[in-house]
């Protein structure tokens, strides 16, 4: 099983696809070390997100608790801050830790609203790498306003010997979102296709079924249903800030327990637990984050492989490309069947100032009642 820490829904960056900076959370409310201690160990990949994680000041802290708990330990961070990761990567450095980059300089720095927020990345990345960093990247969310440096930001990666990670447009409640659409879904597809060629002539497996992970954007990109079956709940669980544990990070009504007040084991073999799992079975929001996406590719059989369908494709396809052959994707996707879109544009902060709104304990933390994705 997978699991999200959200330490903390502060966060400096003002991103126009995500609005958990509008609503941070009250510190002194915030998931404490001493509940985190009460997770099990086991897990295969543990990430501590945010907000903004490098906010908690108790930040190594918490790393030191989980990183006994998982195969890997991932630190998802904006990266303007890398100097609070320094002293972590000394003591762990083979702690997985993503910069979220959204393009060039000035395509970033807009849609995160970030003042140079490009620059300190790029050499935060540098001085993790240093410092001796060996599981470094970026964090790629395509959106029709980068889509088109997709590219760009990879061939930049490669040339910093670091890796890049890609999701796109969600709606869900810890993102205070339900109107992130596309306005130009099919070009928006295409964009990825270049991507994933690029991906598949490296001698790099991972990267081969991240190539796999990208076509699967591709799909939610034009409004198809998954590739697979999602497995929320069993493979993939999410702690927020207020200890309050899901079985989803997308739909709020899939709450199973409170780590605070109920030791692990209780949550997860509740009646709560088996309820949700069922509406898990039922559900039709069509998502395609890393998180459940990664875990659904996933062998039930040997959990460190993939499903055959997955293999089938990378294999397939990368003795096409490395015999110097295109990949067709119109072979694997529909490209005509593209779900209409509203235009609901998204703003960039950049030099905004918006009067945030507190959320506290007692608060209804997730505020629209339904969150869809097509």
């Amino acid at each position: 099983m997978d699991l999200t820490v959200i330490s903390t829904y502060r966060c400096n960056s003002k991103c126009q696809m995500c609005y958990v900076w509008k609503h941070p959370s009250d510190p002194k409310e915030e998931v404490s070390i001493k509940t985190l201690e009460k997770l099990p160990g086991g897990f295969d990949n543990v990430n501590v997100s945010g907000g903004e994680p490098t906010l908690r000041n108790d930040l190594p802290e918490i790393i030191d608790v989980l990183y006994p708990k998982g195969r890997i330990i991932e630190i998802s961070s904006n990266g303007l801050s890398a100097d609070k990761i320094v002293p972590i990567i000394k003591k762990y450095s083979n702690i997985k830790v993503r910069f979220s980059l959204e393009g060039d300089e000035i395509t970033n720095n807009a849609i995160r609203g970030e003042k140079d927020g490009y620059n300190k990345k790029v050499r935060g990345l540098q001085l993790l790498k240093e410092a001796g960093g060996s599981d470094l990247g970026f964090a790629f969310v395509i959106q029709d306003e980068n889509a088109d440096q997709l590219v760009k930001v990879y061939e930049l990666t490669q040339k910093l010997g670091v890796e890049l990670a890609t999701s796109t447009l969600h709606n869900a409640w810890q993102f205070h979102k339900n109107d992130n659409y596309f306005y130009e879904r099919l070009s928006v597809a295409r964009n990825v296709e270049g991507l994933i060629t690029k991906m598949l002539q490296t001698y790099s497996i991972k990267n081969w079924f991240r190539a796999y992970l990208n076509l699967g954007l591709i799909q939610k990109i034009l409004g198809h249903d998954r590739l697979i079956k999602c497995t929320a709940g069993s493979d993939f669980m999410f702690v927020d800030p207020w200890s309050d544990v899901f079985a989803c990070n997308v739909r709020k009504d899939l709450l199973v327990g409170n780590l605070e007040k109920q030791l692990w084991e209780e949550i997860i073999n509740s009646e709560e637990m088996k309820g949700k799992l069922s509406e898990i079975e039922k559900c039709t929001q069509n998502c395609w984050m890393v998180t459940t996406a990664r875990t659904a590719m996933r062998s039930k059989i040997i959990h460190s492989f993939p499903k055959l369908g997955p293999f089938i494709w990378v294999l397939k396809n990368k003795v096409k490309v490395s015999l110097g052959n295109k990949v067709h994707f119109d072979n694997d996707i529909d490209y005509n069947d593209v779900k209409p879109t509203p235009y609901i544009k998204r703003d960039s902060y950049l030099d905004k100032t918006i009067k945030k709104d507190l959320q506290k304990k007692d608060d209804p933390h997730y505020i629209a009642e339904s969150y869809l994705n097509e």
